[in-house]
């Protein structure tokens, strides 16, 4: 499956850690991450320029079947001080293997839906957005995403969702034990809108979003965005919540990504 987007995922990449980069300065490294638990800013930057650089490898490699190994060469600075050096450098090894390794239409192995290189900025792009939040929230500051770059994010997460159960094995209780039950998430400032469907067997994105369901969260996109990624809870004063109270906590409790 593969949504078109007016996003610009290879530029966006580069834009969203410029922006991680810019909200560091002076910080304190040794910071808690309250919506990372157990995570410091640092390990927070280290994460994203530790993806940013694995998915580079991965689509200069054009892998065909999953990965053995997770080894790549970091070349992580000793000195925190010299972190967001190394997160811009992180973001120029991605900027050219996007460059050199060709098409992103180009078949490939990916644990999402869809089976293409591009699949691969996509992820790192939304990687990027949701720490560079992460920090901000940390570092008590406000954050902000284009409508259109949060849309497309709710879209990503929703796609992929159902394959990711290898590493979110909770996924699996996202099933209704009965007839199917539906979730429709819609946009209040992008003409958006999603339903996922709830059936015995699991669960999946429907082709079409429907005008009803049995529970609905609508908000911005930015909202959903991080609501769908465990930032925002379902009392959050910027979503409007009806329908099935249980399914939706059933949804929140189960689909952590």
């Amino acid at each position: 499956m593969h949504t078109p987007s007016q996003v610009d995922h290879r530029a966006a990449v580069a834009a969203q850690t410029a922006r991680f980069v810019d909200i560091l300065a002076g910080a304190d490294y040794a910071l808690a991450v309250q919506s990372c638990p157990g995570w410091t800013l640092a390990d927070l930057v280290k994460h994203v320029g530790s993806v940013q650089r694995w998915f580079s490898a991965l689509l200069n490699q054009r892998i065909q079947q999953p990965p053995t190994s997770r080894d790549v060469e970091l070349e992580l600075p000793e000195k925190e001080a010299d972190y967001p050096e190394w997160l811009t450098a992180s973001a120029a090894v991605a900027a050219q293997a996007f460059t050199d390794s060709g098409d992103l239409d180009d078949p490939m192995w990916a644990w999402g839906a869809d089976q293409h290189a591009r699949f691969w900025v996509r992820r790192m792009l939304f990687e990027t957005l949701l720490h560079r939040v992460d920090a901000e929230l940390a570092l008590g500051l406000r954050s902000t995403i284009d409508h259109d770059l949060a849309a497309d994010g709710v879209d990503e997460f929703l796609v992929n969702l159902p394959y990711a159960h290898f590493f979110a094995p909770k996924t699996a209780n996202l099933r209704s034990s009965g007839d199917a039950q539906t979730i429709r998430f819609s946009c209040a400032d992008v003409d958006r809108a999603w339903t996922i469907r709830l059936r015995p067997d699991g669960f999946g994105l429907e082709q079409a979003a429907t005008a009803t369901a049995d529970a609905t969260v609508h908000g911005n996109a930015q909202d959903l965005l991080l609501f769908l990624y465990g930032r925002l809870d379902l009392a959050a004063a910027g979503l409007d919540i009806t329908g099935d109270q249980e399914l939706l906590h059933r949804w929140v409790a189960n689909s952590a990504f």
